[in-house]
């Protein structure tokens, strides 16, 4: 399979895809390949606990949503991932079964359909690939850093919290003591 850098709309897509199914009980993998030595690769896949896989692909422009390339269409619930400016462009040759993201909001509700590929299949694809990111992550040599990041914005959230505190804690004593022009006393 070929492999072309991805261009920085195609990433900030993906983000938004991501950002709008990221809750507790839905797990989702970009590039799923779908079965064994797959020819099928879905963009972006979730699975939640209610049994329900929705797969998306992602189109940047006219000549990628026209292109030949495969569409891996196989869940309940299939969706084009797409800038608001493609999807005015295109909306007519979308089918009635398929929904739209236009960034994290869907723009057109997709219709439940039946799975066209064995549910187990599906379960061993998103393992597989979920295996593969973390392997990615783990080789770069700093297996825990989205750990250690976290650490770190709950650490300067919670600091923030605290002054802001501290600053509301002053302007009531300053209020107080001064009363409603207590700003212009102190410039």
């Amino acid at each position: 399979m070929i492999n072309i850098a991805k261009t920085e709309l195609t990433i900030e897509l993906e983000r938004k895809i991501w950002e709008a199914t990221n809750k507790q009980g839905t797990f989702g993998c970009f590039e799923v390949t779908i079965g064994w030595f797959g020819e099928e690769r879905v963009d972006y896949i979730t699975y939640d606990t209610k049994g329900i896989w929705r797969c998306c692909e992602i189109k940047v422009s006219k000549a990628d949503f026209y292109s030949k390339a495969k569409k891996t269409f196989v869940g309940h619930f299939n969706y084009f991932v797409m800038p608001k400016e493609l999807y005015e462009e295109v909306k007519e040759d979308i089918p009635a079964h398929v929904g739209v993201y236009i960034g994290n909001y869907s723009i057109k509700k997709a219709k439940k359909q039946y799975l066209t590929v064995d549910e187990q299949v599906l379960k061993d694809s998103l393992i597989r690939s979920l295996s593969r990111e973390f392997s990615k992550q783990y080789k770069s040599g700093n297996p825990n850093v989205i750990d250690n990041m976290n650490r770190q914005i709950n650490r300067h959230q919670a600091e923030a919290k605290r002054y802001k505190g501290y600053y509301y804690e002053l302007t009531n004593k300053l209020f107080r003591k001064y009363g409603r022009n207590w700003q212009d006393i102190i410039e």
